[in-house]
């Protein structure tokens, strides 16, 4: 017998080649599978379309869901309002949970399916905790392309009703399985930029919408004053690049200051830190956690190795992680998540890098 015969499957169709082999991977197995697009934006116009054309080409029945108002009011302002106060955010982290999957998790009730699914490269596993078997989202098992840094902060109620098909594949092959499946979308480009900002120029996009950003001067390492910046919607923590500074030697962008509008630039070397605070915490109730105090391995960004640390509850919504080892341009607003063999115990948003 199919691995899905006689289950029901909801599936987020982006238009993508991964959602697009996700829903022809689920009907191969035997699932019942439908699929809903979200317009978030009239930015997502093009995406409706496209998964419209994957929809027919499959035979499967598509949901569009327009959520304009979620997607601005959970995600845009977010997105703008971090920029604007010196942080740097990452809109999908805090969209998956939000919005996406919340308007996912809410139509698979409606509709009466069992489960749901994305084209996400990650996993869920089951796991005995003190209440009982709980469902925990780990690393895809090929870990080149694995996007659960991206999903850490998804619920409970969401984790237990998620399949996720490509967790075993690498991309090559799922465009292998695309082509040969005759999906259109099979050598669609993966999308790089903001979702919602076509052009990825965000600081006009944010100019534009919500307002100019504080203005201040660059500080030196030393202290000084160096010259005017142009406004702190133009920096991020790390940067080295773009300046418009010549002191002489290199520096990067080391802090920056929401209420004067100064960025203070640090000299090579100093872009390393000893650990972070966490805020905003979303913590698994998975054993290790309930210590208190363990030894884990954290991501500071999407695309950066694990790294050894020791983490410390600090509060209900705090935690400290120190770093085995300094780790480079640790970015207040950024998510630090943080791993137990591979599978996600918890995480937060970087308040402070030390």
């Amino acid at each position: 017998m199919l691995q899905g015969a006689g289950k029901s499957v909801l599936v987020a169709l982006s238009g993508g080649v991964d959602s697009s082999t996700c829903v022809h991977l689920l009907k191969s197995q035997g699932y019942h599978v439908e699929a809903v697009v979200m317009e978030f934006s009239a930015e997502h116009a093009q995406a409706v379309n496209d998964a419209k054309i994957v929809a027919d080409s499959l035979g499967i029945k598509l949901h569009v869901v327009r959520c304009h108002e979620e997607f601005k009011k959970n995600v845009v302002d977010y997105f703008a309002m971090d920029y604007l106060s010196g942080r740097t955010p990452n809109p999908c982290i805090v969209c998956n949970p939000t919005t996406k999957f919340e308007q996912l998790n809410k139509r698979r009730v409606e509709l009466g399916f069992d489960f749901m699914a994305t084209g996400h490269y990650a996993d869920v596993v089951w796991l005995d905790t003190e209440d009982g078997k709980s469902a925990f989202l780990k690393k895809a098992e090929l870990t080149g392309k694995d996007q659960s840094y991206m999903l850490y902060r998804l619920s409970q109620e969401v984790l237990a009703h998620m399949i996720f098909p490509l967790n075993t594949f690498e991309k090559t092959k799922v465009r292998e399985i695309a082509q040969q499946a005759g999906i259109p979308t099979a050598n669609k480009p993966d999308s790089q930029e903001v979702c919602f900002i076509p052009d990825n120029d965000y600081a006009n996009f944010i100019t534009c919408n919500y307002g100019k950003s504080k203005k201040g001067r660059f500080i030196s390492p030393d202290g000084a004053d160096v010259g005017a910046n142009e406004g702190i919607l133009n920096y991020t923590i790390g940067q080295r690049k773009g300046l418009g500074i010549a002191l002489g030697y290199p520096v990067f962008v080391k802090k920056i200051d929401a209420q004067s509008g100064n960025v203070y630039l640090g000299r090579k070397g100093e872009e390393y830190s000893q650990g972070v605070t966490l805020t905003g915490c979303v913590m698994t109730n998975h054993p290790i956690v309930k210590k208190g105090e363990f030894e884990a391995g954290v991501k500071i960004r999407s695309m950066a190795k694990e790294a050894p640390v020791k983490v410390k509850k600090l509060d209900k919504d705090e935690w400290q992680i120190i770093f085995n080892e300094p780790q480079r341009a640790a970015a207040p607003g950024q998510s630090c998540v943080i791993y137990s063999d591979d599978i996600v115990v918890g995480g937060g948003f970087i308040k402070e890098a030390f």
